[in-house]
């Protein structure tokens, strides 16, 4: 077993409730997180989604599969959502938004072990191109979500912008 603490953090010049709407939406992450593969609803959850669990597939840039379950344990509209992760990783996931300027300042921590021995060995051989690899995903879920809000909500400049999103490890 290998354990990641990921913490990346991206800017979205939207408004946090939008930037909400889209992160709780987990079930359309395909149509504009690239590597994302498929997102099928488990469980439904509670109206605040507490609960609700979800099985997710992601391909790598390295080519492997990463399957897992989501399952949603505290929500606080529209500033956090958190998860405990179940299946080839095993851990937590946190979103924590906040208002910043005249848009969202969106912090995720994913805090993971592997589980299969296969990626428990490639993560102790290659952690470099893992850390990569999750990085590279995080950014095009950065540049898709806010593609994918430009398109939902035009805002009077006619744009959704940011700033590059910045990862840690």
């Amino acid at each position: 077993m290998a354990s990641f603490d990921f913490d990346t953090t991206w800017y979205i010049e939207a408004p946090i409730g939008e930037v909400f709407n889209a992160l709780t939406d987990s079930l359309h992450w395909p149509d504009w997180w690239p590597g994302l593969v498929d997102v099928q609803p488990l469980v439904a959850g509670n109206e605040y989604g507490i609960g609700r669990t979800q099985h997710f597939v992601w391909k790598s840039r390295l080519g492997y599969h990463l399957r897992f379950d989501i399952r949603i344990t505290r929500v606080c509209e529209p500033r956090l959502i958190e998860g405990v992760a179940s299946g080839d990783v095993a851990g937590l996931g946190s979103w924590q938004l906040h208002e910043e300027n005249l848009g969202t300042r969106v912090h995720y921590l994913w805090q993971v072990r592997t589980v299969p021995p296969w990626m428990g060995l490639l993560a102790r051989l290659a952690r470099p191109l893992v850390v990569w690899n999750h990085q590279a995903m995080m950014r095009e879920g950065h540049a898709g979500l806010i593609r994918h809000l430009a398109r939902l909500a035009p805002h009077p400049e006619g744009k959704v912008g940011s700033l590059p999103s910045r990862e840690g490890w």
